[in-house]
């Protein structure tokens, strides 16, 4: 059984993926077809490597491409979306020029034929996508929105050139122009177009990024006790490996001798770092803030942590199902319906009056054009984009704010999500004179401690040697061979320093004590900043019957301390991302999840969830693996996302219905069951006018997005 992974072009939807599906699946010995919409990506298994060519050529035949390697499709992908771009801007700009020849001109010859070869171009030119994606679609009976663009443009487009052609064969009454209905079908589907191909773009960009973010290089310690550079990919299981301060961790290794302060952010989004010694794993990816380490290494390049990682974010993506547009999914039914009331409706009226016949045929199409019904959700989510871009909400994926209506759980990362990801000291009772003492030595420190403890302080400037300072890995602050200290409880047993037993209190957050001439002088409490409103989002999520979830790597005293003080009861700690993902696909089995982080160890979980939401000031693939990104990095944005997803759904299922609505009253009146009763006919003319007024309500209704209220206050 072997796999393959081949880079697909041309995707639009959910029916495209399930159409190369299928089709690939009636090959002879391909066992599994998995179509990743986001990424333009399929994986297969299949028998034999030979079938290759076969499963190529079938997803040619069904009207996409296939090409070699990311970076043609990077390539294709660009060039396809500053096609769209050009040709939506040129079809709106005819489609402006046909609608003033067809309303504000006198009609003639000449302008006529000017009309059809402007609206022409739009139609074969600008929309030609469309038209051979409904081909294709017709051919493999699968009913999508393409062909409702199609039959609605081509027939209208047909009609208005029969009326310029052939006028003799229409009564004086029905010779009316229908070009600029046809053109601004396919300028508005466009413009949808074009937003869906601007989002895809960037879809696979974490996964560049994350695969950035792997050690290039390592030192690997050889048996006569020298060392060399070679490439981290190079390294072999129980190699030797020394890691000096401010490097990275070349792969996941033990180590055998020495210590140091470790930035484990990457992975467990611990915004401290964790002093690791002898006996400690340590992984690749996470970086020595201070010390020397010595390691033997537990894992190859290609089964570290983070490669499992990077693997699990692929895979979570083909596995991440894209929402079906209702409105593809009934014109499946709806289209062969209206094909087969217009032929129905000719070969009635043929017994009675044949060119009458012909007409109401016609008028069937037209009045069922699909113009409300092709509006219906593009226009509203154009307008939900808009007003979410002017609130600070950057939605990058439009199919997500069908799943908002439905969440039950929404989980938050601590460290940058709930709290500022900034170390903060909260409370200490030192006396002025030792806390500028103890801030002047930190100054000399880029420890993220000492940054905090020398901004509390409002230090400016160190009168202290750089020579007499010392940091020590895991331990703290040393001046002058002991003479100042400031660090853990370990420092203070090692110098001597007797701590009185009242400040020795049980605390979530970090501490560190001070001595001056060895005699204890206080302690300095920090801890990590709270979000504002933070309490004020989780108490509107309860109220909302949206159940809000603590997932962090962070200890669980400190996810405990942060949650009580917000209200939340739900608490996940202790978790590396793969844990995370297992722990967000059990709450999915209970109900849809948003997950809301800013952290590189937040990517697999950003886009495991759901809906990913990720804050602006986080990570780039935090952001990239995001469906959502919050520019102004406020909590109520999230209240503000969810609302917005509601209020769009909401405006979309309108739109539908009236257009659902429409088409079964004035379709029937189209095919004439009111001329028996009242002489009535319905004639093209009419039938236009109808569908436009159609086409301006949706689009009406979809504008009043604009008008919604949002609580946004800049954290």
């Amino acid at each position: 059984m072997s796999k393959i992974t081949l880079n697909i072009t041309g995707m639009s939807c959910v029916n495209c993926a399930n159409a190369i599906t299928n089709g690939v699946l009636k090959i002879q010995g391909v066992k599994s077809a998995v179509i990743n919409l986001a990424q333009n990506a399929g994986i297969f298994e299949l028998d034999d490597l030979e079938l290759i060519p076969q499963i190529k050529a079938k997803i040619k035949k069904l009207g996409y491409g296939v090409v070699d390697n990311h970076e043609e499709l990077e390539i294709l992908q660009k060039n396809q979306t500053k096609d769209i771009f050009q040709k939506m801007l040129l079809g709106f700009g005819l489609s402006i020029f046909i609608m003033i020849g067809e309303m504000l001109l006198e009609p003639n010859l000449a302008l006529n034929l000017v009309l059809l070869g402007l609206s022409g171009i739009v139609i074969f030119y600008c929309g030609i996508y469309f038209y051979k994606h409904a081909i294709i679609s017709l051919k493999n009976k699968n009913y999508d929105m393409s062909v409702l663009v199609f039959l609605g443009t081509l027939s209208a487009f047909l009609y208005s050139m029969a009326v310029i052609i052939a006028p003799n064969l229409l009564p004086k009454n029905m010779q009316y122009l229908y070009f600029s209905s046809s053109a601004m079908i396919i300028s508005f589907v466009l413009l949808g177009k074009f937003l869906e191909a601007n989002s895809k773009q960037k879809a696979s960009d974490y996964l560049k990024t994350l695969l950035d973010l792997s050690p290039k290089t390592a030192w690997r310690i050889n048996k006569d006790g020298t060392s060399e550079e070679i490439p981290a990919n190079k390294l072999n299981i129980n190699d030797i490996v020394e890691i000096k301060s401010g490097y990275n961790i070349p792969s996941d290794c033990v180590i055998i001798s020495g210590g140091g302060e470790i930035d484990t952010a990457a992975l467990s989004g611990e915004s401290l770092p964790e002093f690791k010694g002898v006996g400690d794993k340590i992984f690749a990816g996470t970086t020595n803030t201070n010390g020397y380490i010595t390691a033997k290494v537990l894992k190859t390049a290609n089964n570290t942590l983070l490669a499992q990682i990077l693997d699990l974010l692929s895979e979570s993506g083909s596995k991440k199902i894209p929402v079906a547009r209702l409105a593809d999914r009934v014109a499946n039914i709806f289209v062969p319906s209206v094909v087969g009331i217009a032929l129905l409706t000719s070969l009635i009226w043929a017994f009675f009056d044949p060119l009458k016949g012909l007409i109401a045929g016609i008028c069937v199409l037209i009045i069922s054009c699909p113009c409300a019904l092709g509006l219906a959700t593009p226009i509203a989510i154009i307008s939900g984009l808009s007003v979410g871009a002017k609130n600070g909400i950057l939605i990058k994926n439009p199919q997500i704010l069908e799943l908002i209506k439905n969440i039950k759980f929404v989980v938050f990362d601590k460290t940058g999500t709930l709290t500022k990801g900034e170390i903060s000291v909260i409370r200490s009772n030192l006396n002025n004179d030792d806390l500028q003492t103890i801030a002047q030595i930190e100054k000399l420190s880029s420890h993220p401690i000492s940054k905090a403890i020398t901004r509390f302080a409002n230090c400016q400037k160190s009168d202290f040697e750089v020579s007499k300072f010392k940091n020590e890995a895991g331990l703290g602050v040393i001046y002058d061979d002991g003479k100042v200290l400031a660090g853990n409880l370990q420092l203070m047993n090692k110098f001597g320093v007797q701590i009185d037993k009242v400040d020795l209190f049980d605390t979530p957050n970090g501490v560190i004590f001070v001595a001056i001439d060895k005699i204890y002088k206080g302690f300095i409490e920090f801890s990590d900043t709270l979000r504002d409103n933070a309490k004020e989002i989780i108490t509107t999520l309860k109220n909302q019957n949206i159940t809000p979830v603590m997932l962090t790597g962070d200890k669980t005293s400190t996810a405990l301390d942060i949650a009580q003080k917000i209200g939340i009861t739900s608490v996940i700690s202790e978790v590396l991302p793969n844990q995370k993902l297992d722990e967000i696909e059990k709450l999915k089995k209970q109900g849809k999840v948003i997950f809301v982080g800013d952290g590189i160890n937040d990517a697999l979980s950003l886009k495991a969830a759901d809906i990913g939401i990720a804050m602006s000031s986080g990570s780039d693939i935090a952001k990239e693996s995001g469906d959502i990104i919050l520019i102004k990095n406020d909590l109520k944005s999230v209240l503000n996302v969810i609302k917005l997803g509601k209020s769009v759904m909401k405006t979309i299922k309108e739109n539908l219905i009236w257009a659902f609505a429409y088409n079964a009253i004035f379709i029937p009146v189209a095919a004439g069951v009111l001329y028996p009763f009242f002489g009535l006919l319905l004639t093209p003319m009419y039938g236009a006018a109808a569908m436009s007024m159609s086409s301006v309500s949706v689009v009406l209704n979809s504008l009043r997005l604009k008008l919604i209220k949002f609580d946004i206050t800049k954290d």
